[in-house]
């Protein structure tokens, strides 16, 4: 054996090196806009969620003490709730305009090819209704109204 045929020998032995496919950049989630949006609908599910409990609970104080039902509202009434208030309104808001973007993914041959679009038109939509209630409700928090 030469020691041309023996390089070549041990070259053909080498286990090949194994390459990991990359991600997108800034992600660690391979969706883009598919896998956004199913984590923000999820997100605002949970959210809505909890608030619904909340209301539930707080609206059945009136059969136990009205009293504690008349505080519970009064504490409503600051400036924190009606931040909160903004956060519920664009939970429910995004919730419902990805909602719809699902629907229609589920539903329609349109909307499987056109999800990304669709992702978008839901968010320019969100936005919009969005500008149209936060002044208002910012007028009304801070005393504007």
């Amino acid at each position: 054996m030469t020691a041309e045929s023996v390089s070549t020998v041990s070259a053909e032995r080498r286990t090949p090196k194994i390459v990991t496919p990359r991600r997108p950049a800034g992600t660690v989630y391979r969706g883009r806009e598919g896998m956004w949006s199913w984590v923000l609908h999820r997100i605002t599910g949970v959210a809505i969620y909890f608030f619904l409990l909340v209301h539930i609970l707080d609206t059945s104080l009136v059969r136990v003490s009205p009293e504690a039902y008349n505080a519970v509202i009064n504490s409503y009434k600051t400036p924190i709730m009606g931040l909160g208030e903004i956060a519920l309104v664009a939970a429910i808001g995004l919730h419902a305009l990805n909602g719809l973007r699902i629907i229609a993914i589920d539903f329609t041959g349109f909307g499987t090819r056109h999800q990304k679009a669709m992702f978008w038109v839901a968010i320019g939509l969100w936005v919009v209704l969005l500008a149209g209630f936060v002044p208002r409700q910012l007028m009304h928090i801070f005393g504007g109204a």
